[in-house]
């Protein structure tokens, strides 16, 4: 990791302007790994000036031209493929089996998806009035990622950047950033120009607020919470520049008495737990119609006491640690609230599992007989915690469904295809799963109302980094 206190700008790894440094460390064990440091302006500015600078060449390729760098890229990630899956494993917690199935698997699916969509892309149209439209590469972006999903964001928004012509300044979350470094050796490797992309480390308020304050950069796409979404398009306002944000998420899971009920309860719950609940669209508030509300009780308390806690080092499908020891103490002051609110303890409540003294390890925990007012059905808590909401119609669990400041994504199980298509389109969400469906590689991903704009993955995904420009008199 000897790169891990530099930054990536114009081509090489340089030592930045600011001093600061902060500590990596590694969730499970609360021991520090690394250390970065985290950037001030000037060296977001002298990232900006190299992205700024390459742009003008970059922006003129060919499409075969940056087609060919991405094949060369997806060669490279799947030799890294190993590298990134355990930078994963030891700097967020995500266990090693699903570190490789799904945290590692992202940057090798949304690439080619990326490929696929470019092949597909038309850069110059003739209108039927007989003028010409162009897409052309939006110029330079900045970029901020989360934790969570380290390599899936940064495939999700570094791509296509690459992939349309434009330059990019990744600031990819501060506490998950060796899986960042070794996707810009990656991108190093495969031949990129200097400048094209650049990597700057540091905190929210100052390299985020700094990219999105620049004159100079003409698109910010953000991932993470609702809060500093508004920040990032508050910040960007002044140069009106382009913003596109996938924010949070309070996902309604719709459960109706004719779904095969043990097989859906149970992939409920296991989908709510995935990744230690720390996915932006995990169906968290589940909702079932009261017909069959004490059967899926009994079900959901044996899935929740099935779900295994343990070392992200072990292989198998249990759940690791929360990133860090801010979001243990929400989780668990959470977990009182809903408590406190009245909410029935199903499975696992304060504290850390059985056995488990270090590390930042909660108990899968289930809540029954929760109203869609209370907290724990409102906030999103982003941890191993599941609320169980009764419903009496199918109009009610659509309402309450609805009732939510967000949209990211929505999920519905039940045995009857035309409930299926009549409810879906009522739902206020960018995506429905439907039966346990999940979504592709190349599909978009975003979501309604506070859980952002814009659109990521595939076509939809690269046309948010395009301009339009129309040519009129062309002969």
């Amino acid at each position: 990791m000897e790169n891990l206190e530099k930054f990536y700008i114009n081509g090489s790894w340089v030592i930045p302007n600011s001093t600061e440094t902060m500590p990596v460390l590694n969730p499970a064990t609360e021991q520090k790994i690394g250390r970065i440091t985290l950037g001030n302006g000037t060296d977001v500015d002298q990232a900006v000036t190299a992205a700024k600078a390459a742009f003008g060449d970059f922006s003129q390729t060919s499409k075969a031209q940056r087609l060919s760098l991405l094949v060369r890229l997806k060669a490279i990630t799947e030799a890294r493929f190993e590298d990134l899956a355990q930078a994963m494993r030891l700097e967020m917690g995500a266990p090693i089996s699903m570190a490789r199935s799904d945290q590692a698997d992202a940057a090798v699916g949304h690439l080619q998806g990326f490929i696929d969509a470019l092949k597909e892309l038309e850069e110059q149209i003739t209108l039927t009035s007989g003028d010409v439209l162009l897409r052309e590469p939006i110029g330079v972006c900045g970029l901020i990622t989360p934790w969570n999903w380290p390599m899936n964001q940064i495939v999700l928004k570094v791509v296509p950047a690459l992939a349309t012509g434009s330059c990019c300044i990744l600031k990819p979350s501060e506490h998950t950033p060796i899986s960042a470094m070794i996707y810009a050796e990656i991108i190093d490797e495969a031949g990129y120009p200097p400048g094209v992309f650049n990597l700057v480390n540091g905190d929210g308020p100052t390299v985020g607020a700094a990219l999105s304050r620049h004159a100079d950069i003409q698109m910010m796409s953000f991932t993470g919470s609702t809060r500093a979404g508004i920040a990032v398009t508050q910040d960007a306002a002044p140069t009106v520049k382009r913003v596109t944000l996938e924010l949070g998420g309070k996902s309604p899971n719709l459960v109706f008495a004719d779904c095969e009920l043990e097989t859906q309860i149970t992939a409920s719950v296991q989908e709510c737990m995935f990744n230690s609940g720390q996915s932006c669209d995990a169906p968290t508030r589940l909702l079932v119609e009261r017909a069959c509300y004490d059967e899926a009780l009994h079900i959901a308390k044996r899935a929740g006491e099935a779900t295994l806690v343990d070392s992200p080092e072990k292989e198998g499908d249990h759940i690791g640690p929360l990133f860090d020891k801010i979001q243990f103490d929400r989780v668990q002051a959470m977990i009182s609230t809903g408590i406190d609110e009245g909410a029935t303890l199903l499975v696992g409540g304060l504290g850390r599992p059985d056995g488990m003294e270090a590390g930042w390890y909660v108990k899968p925990t289930i809540f029954a007989d929760v109203s869609n007012d209370m907290c724990i059905a409102q906030e999103e808590i982003f941890g191993p915690v599941l609320v169980i909401i009764p419903f009496e119609s199918e109009q009610e669990a659509v309402a309450i469904a609805n009732d939510t400041p967000y949209g990211l994504a929505s999920y519905l199980q039940t045995g009857n295809p035309e409930r299926a298509r009549r409810v879906a389109a009522q739902l206020r969400a960018g995506s429905v799963h439907i039966n346990g469906g999940g979504i592709n590689y190349g599909t978009p991903f975003g979501g309604y109302k506070q859980s952002g704009n814009g659109r990521e993955g595939g076509m939809m995904g690269l046309e948010d980094y395009l301009e339009t420009k129309t040519l009129h008199g062309l002969t």
